[in-house]
């Protein structure tokens, strides 16, 4: 299971168990944890992971942070946890103060749902009050997931991460004020757009007329942007539809016309049995069929010409099966005699699990 995966599995398993969490330690024994066991840590090695980590403020000794991620024989990331149910901004200052007395670089603050990463962009060795990369793991997005993956132990590497943050953390906050300011268009951001459209002079009751104006056009905007999009995303399946359609019928034709002048050979047949006898154990025989042609002998899935299995040259001097590769194109390899078709077993097989993939995909 790739990163994706895991972390995508990770969220609905959060989501499924968070009701049955009613304790800050249940949160991390259940969350936080396997979280952080998902990063390639081991959460059982102190060497890796420290929970509780004593991080001494000043004259106030024995302040512990819950978990301390370590590299090197030094603590790289800070996590503090609380209770799922619990919001996080009240919290954000715990850490601030554990942040500034070790050589960690990040802080993560999480109640197990919301992760909020932390480092010192606005001035060092000081943790910044803003997050860099905040996500909701029961609805987190693959962009997100490929900052998180950062973080995991295999590619982990600060000033690969700290190059990034800057620009994920003024990203954040320009999506953010853009968002206020679509939704409760300010008095400069309204007075900007009208100087541009009206040249006199712009009073009270002017301001408060191009406010709601303002508004209203942004969201027609918006909707115009998304239905153009979809008229776009329409018309690019209708096309592929269409181009598939012509396929089929081409290939319908050449098949009917060259119908006649095609001849099955027990060979061919008895390799197709030898495929069919490979393929059985993963699905139901009666999916994969076979098309022969002039050129060569063809085993489908679901007789779909656009799912094909191998193709089968055995009627020339040579013998050989052809695989389709990741481009369609054909890989040969020569057979010495048919049953060398059994030695091809697992790429067959990979195939038809990749073509069911697929379609898993597509519903």
């Amino acid at each position: 299971m790739d990163f994706k995966d895991e972390i995508k599995q990770f969220g609905e398993r959060v989501e499924k168990l968070k009701n049955q969490i009613t304790t800050e330690e249940a949160t991390k024994n259940a969350f936080i944890m396997p979280f952080i066991n998902a990063l390639g840590y081991d959460v059982f090695n102190p060497m890796e992971v420290i929970p509780e980590y004593v991080a001494d403020i000043g004259i106030k000794k024995g302040e512990k942070v819950d978990y301390a991620i370590m590299k090197d024989g030094q603590p790289t990331i800070l996590v503090e946890c609380k209770h799922w149910g619990e919001g996080l901004d009240v919290h954000n200052s715990q850490l601030f103060r554990y942040f500034h007395t070790t050589k960690a670089k990040f802080g993560l603050l999480s109640n197990g749902i919301i992760y909020r990463f932390y480092t010192d962009l606005v001035e060092k060795n000081k943790m910044d009050e803003k997050p860099f990369l905040e996500f909701n793991v029961t609805d987190i997005k693959d962009n997100q997931i490929e900052e998180l993956k950062k973080f995991h132990k295999s590619y982990f590497d600060v000033d690969n991460i700290v190059n990034t943050a800057s620009e994920l953390k003024f990203m954040s906050e320009f999506k953010t004020l853009i968002g206020i300011e679509f939704q409760t268009p300010s008095e400069g951001f309204v007075r900007h757009f009208a100087k541009q459209i009206y040249p006199g002079v712009l009073t009270a009751k002017l301001m408060e007329q191009f406010t709601a104006l303002n508004k209203k056009a942004i969201q027609q905007y918006i909707n115009d942007l998304i239905t153009e999009r979809l008229k776009s995303a329409l018309k690019s399946e209708h096309d592929e539809n269409k181009k598939e359609e012509e396929l089929d019928a081409a290939i319908a034709s050449d098949a009917a016309t060259n119908e006649s002048k095609v001849e099955t050979t027990p060979e061919e047949l008895e390799a197709f049995l030898i495929v069919k006898t490979i393929l059985r154990q993963k699905i139901n025989a009666s999916r994969i069929v076979h098309r022969d042609a002039q050129s060569y002998f063809a085993i489908l899935l679901d007789d779909n010409n656009r799912k094909t299995i191998c193709r089968l040259y055995l009627n020339g001097s040579k013998k050989y099966i052809a695989i389709l590769d990741d481009q369609k194109k054909e890989v040969k390899t020569e057979l010495v005699t048919i049953d060398d078709i059994f030695g091809h077993a697992e790429a067959l097989n990979n195939i038809v699990v990749v073509y069911d993939l697929d379609k898993k995909g597509l519903n």
